[in-house]
Order: C-alpha cells, then sequence, then structure tokens
C-alpha cells in the first residue's frame, strides 16, 4: 500500500500525494491524479493508522542511533546510512529546549519523522524520544503527542559539589536527602549498599551526596509518567552526562543499584565519561583512558542488562570503534546537531551570501548561545576562504561549533531563506547526510 502515498516537494513546501481512492480520514484537494494533502497533525494521525509503520515503536535494548533532526526533513536522508548498518533507528527526538528553538512541538517532532518514514518507505521500525526532559511539564507533552521513549535529566540536581567534599560534610549532605520520595531512611540506605553490596563507605557518601536528589526528582518524573502512560508501556533513559564532573564507576553503579531499588525500569544510562563529549566534533581526550574507563561502565551495564547510552555522541570518530569494541548490542548513540550543521554544509555549496550572513549572525551571537552547551570554540579560529571553498569550513573545528550552538537565532532571522534552499536542494542534503552518517553507523555493524 506504501506506492499510494508519496511525499512530493513543491515551491510551498512538501505535501502528501495519494493515488486513486481516497481513504478515509485523510483531508487534501483532489486532483486529477489523486489528492494533495498538507502536512499537518491530522494526516500525519491518519497515515499512521493506516500504515502502522509509520508509527514508533519501543526500542528497549536493542543497538540503536538516535538522529536528532532539528529542521524536521532530515529522517530520509539518516535512514539511508541505517539501511546500511544494522543499528535501530531513533528518529522523532529532540528536546524541549531545542524544540523552542526550532519553533517545534513535540507533536511537529513525531509528525516530521512519520512523513520521513513514509517518503524513505521504511518499513523496519523505528524508535522516538523525548529528550533530556526535565518536568512533569515537559513529560505531558510529550506523551499526549504520542511519544513512547523518554530520557530523563536530573542534571539539576547533581551535586557536584560533593565530588571533592570532606567525609563530614558528605555525611550532612546525604542526611538531609528527600527520604521520603527515596523510600528510606540514611542508615536503611547506608546498610542496602555498604553491608549488602559492598560499597566502601566513602564511596556510598560520596555517590548518595553526588547523585541522591537527581535519583529522588527521577523517580517523581517515572511516576508522573507511568501514572500517564501505564507502567512499563515505555522505554525510559536516564541522563547524567551534562555535569561538570566525572560519573566513577562506583558512581555509576550506585545509580545502577538505586534505579533497580526504586523499581525503575529503564533501558539506558548516559553517565559523564572521561575526556570531552563537545557538540558537533570528536572526542577531546586521552584514548587509552577513555577505554579503560568504558570497560568498567560496560561491565556495570552488563551486570544490569541495560545499554549505555551516548551523548553528544555526534561526530565522536575516533571512539567508535573502542564504543563498539566493548559494547556489543547494548549501546545507544545519540546525536543530534551535526544533522544541523550538515545542512549548513549544503547552504555553503548552494547559497554562499546566505550562508556568510547566517555565519556573521552566529559569530556575533556565540557568547550567548554557548551558554546551555559544552563547547570551546573560539570565533576569532575561523578561516576566511574563498567562495569556492565555503563548504570546508564546516569540516573546521571551531566553525562547526559556533555554528551548531547559533541554531536558535539563526532559524529566528533565516528560517524562510533556509527551508527554501534545503527543500530545493533536498537530494543533495540526503546525500550529504547518508554520507556522514555511514561514518557514525558503519563502525558498530559487527
Amino acid at each position: 500500500m506504501a506506492e499510494k502515498f508519496s511525499i512530493m516537494y513543491t515551491p510551498q513546501g512538501r505535501r502528501l500525494h495519494i493515488s486513486g481512492t481516497l481513504p478515509a480520514n485523510f483531508i487534501g484537494e483532489k486532483t486529477d491524479d489523486g489528492t494533495i494533502c498538507a502536512l499537518n497533525e491530522h494526516n500525519a494521525a491518519a497515515i499512521r493508522r493506516e500504515l502502522p509503520w509509520c508509527a514508533p515503536e519501543r526500542v528497549r535494548l536493542r543497538k540503536s542511533i538516535g538522529c536528532g533532526d532539528r529542521l524536521g526533513i532530515a529522517t530520509a536522508g539518516h535512514l539511508r546510512a541505517v539501511r546500511e548498518g544494522n543499528m535501530f533507528p531513533v528518529l522523532a527526538q529532540q528536546s524541549m529546549r531545542e524544540m523552542q528553538r526550532a519553533r517545534r512541538s513535540p507533536k511537529k517532532v513525531l509528525d516530521d519523522a512519520t512523513w520521513g518514514i513514509l517518503e524513505a518507505n521504511y518499513q523496519m521500525g523505528f524508535g522516538c524520544d523525548a529528550d533530556h526532559l526535565k518536568t512533569i511539564e515537559d513529560i505531558d507533552a510529550c506523551a499526549d503527542a504520542g511519544f513512547i521513549g523518554y530520557t530523563l535529566d536530573p542534571g539539576q540536581y547533581v551535586d557536584d559539589a560533593a565530588n571533592t567534599a570532606g567525609f563530614d560534610t558528605l555525611r550532612e549532605k546525604v542526611n538531609a536527602l528527600n527520604w521520603a520520595t527515596l523510600r528510606s531512611n540514611p542508615q536503611a540506605h547506608n546498610d542496602y549498599f555498604v553491608a549488602q553490596h559492598n560499597f566502601a563507605e566513602i564511596d556510598y557518601l560520596r555517590s548518595a551526596a553526588k547523585y541522591g536528589a537527581a535519583l529522588a526528582h527521577v523517580a517523581v518524573l517515572n511516576a508522573h509518567l507511568a501514572q500517564k502512560l501505564g507502567k512499563n508501556s515505555y522505554d525510559l533513559e536516564v541522563s547524567v552526562d551534562e555535569t561538570a564532573t566525572v560519573t566513577t564507576p562506583a558512581e555509576h553503579r550506585f545509580i545502577a543499584l538505586e534505579l533497580k531499588r526504586l523499581d525503575i525500569n529503564f533501558i539506558g544510562l548516559a553517565p559523564r565519561f572521561v575526556g570531552d563529549f563537545e557538540k558537533g566534533v570528536d572526542y577531546i581526550g586521552d584514548l587509552a583512558a577513555f577505554e579503560a574507563d568504558y570497560i568498567q561502565h560496560v561491565a556495570i551495564a552488563n551486570e544490569f542488562d541495560y545499554k549505555l547510552s551516548i551523548h553528544s555522541g555526534s561526530d565522536k570518530f575516533s571512539i567508535y570503534p573502542i564504543i563498539a569494541k566493548h559494547s556489543g548490542s547494548k549501546v545507544h548513540v545519540k546525536t543530534a546537531g551535526t544533522s544541523w550543521v550538515e545542512a549548513l554544509r549544503v547552504i555553503a555549496e548552494k547559497d554562499g551570501a546566505l550562508f556568510r550572513q547566517i555565519l556573521v549572525l552566529a559569530c556575533a551571537g556565540y557568547d550567548q548561545n554557548r551558554a546551555s552547551y559544552h563547547v570551546s570554540g573560539n570565533v576569532d579560529n575561523i578561516p576566511h576562504v574563498a567562495d569556492a571553498n565555503l563548504p570546508s569550513l564546516l569540516d573546521h573545528f571551531d566553525t562547526r561549533e559556533v555554528l551548531h550552538v547559533s541554531f536558535g537565532q539563526v532559524l529566528a532571522q533565516f528560517y524562510d531563506a533556509i527551508y527554501a534552499v534545503l527543500n530545493t536542494h533536498i537530494e543533495s542534503y540526503h546525500t550529504v547526510l547518508h554520507r556522514h552518517f555511514k561514518r557514525h553507523i558503519q563502525p558498530f555493524k559487527a
């Protein structure tokens, strides 16, 4: 039945073309060869009913890759690369922060993935990820949109000061935790980890002081999610990667044990690994140190049967072989802004004048735009190049980071112009994404 439905590109944007008799529940305009329908919320719901493979499914423990799409037109390009590997695609993935900056809603994110699936005629299943959710209001918005995959981010409650605090201070911090929400008390909790699970006293105290409040927040959010959707009806990941201090193996094991003790059914955990995972660029750090640390994290994930999730996973080409070697199938690589940066590569090639305007704006707003991201790029390091070489700037460290974090500001000023170029050259965009994402996926093919 897929041949009855197709996505077409028009000067006004993408449209759904339905050949033959119009099925019930679709709204569109009749033409000589069928019906042209807007890609709106109503028709997206109708296509998911008509073609169930256009609706997301749970990912569970399958080896997977998150393909964030800030513009909503990247899915077909992502899937060209996915078809050549063996990672399950998570396509409707965006944080509330990014949705707001990209003028999107949870419904729009899910619907855009639906249309991309149809465009690619991809019938092998895909997942969704309401990413980095921090509040009950965010959960409600994503649940109402139809998301069945969630990443909870309690990072604001992680106490990085515990990383260097002394014994007495740690004890005070632990005593002050919300024990009602944690369903325990300081003495019982201490006994559970020290006596039953062989934690050294100092490792327990540091772990509990650092992550106790964060896990209490996860418990509150998950309880609301379970009440809203039904327990065990969704995939859950917990993220503590966006913190100032590294998650040690002892702290990782504490988090896993505490999630299990609180009866939180999770499929993935994103620790803060050693080294730097900056946005849109390769791993920064000692590869041998990363491998030695990563092996310990893999052992903990295997012990409790969940996946390690690699956040800010875009373009970390130097460590993909290490991750693939040690993780086996229990891994999720999460990418987001790299597809936006690669869209700008197409604009640099097809409309150099527009690209230069975008770069000027991004450089001017970089100090403000970088505030909520982990980046170290410097606008003064961006080289001056001739028009013919503009696409080469997208291979430059500082350019990539400056453009990566500027997307909200850039879209606010150049929204229509950007979509006009990309819709006109959609095949070029999908080709660029195919080439770029093959480099992400191929190391995990074994």
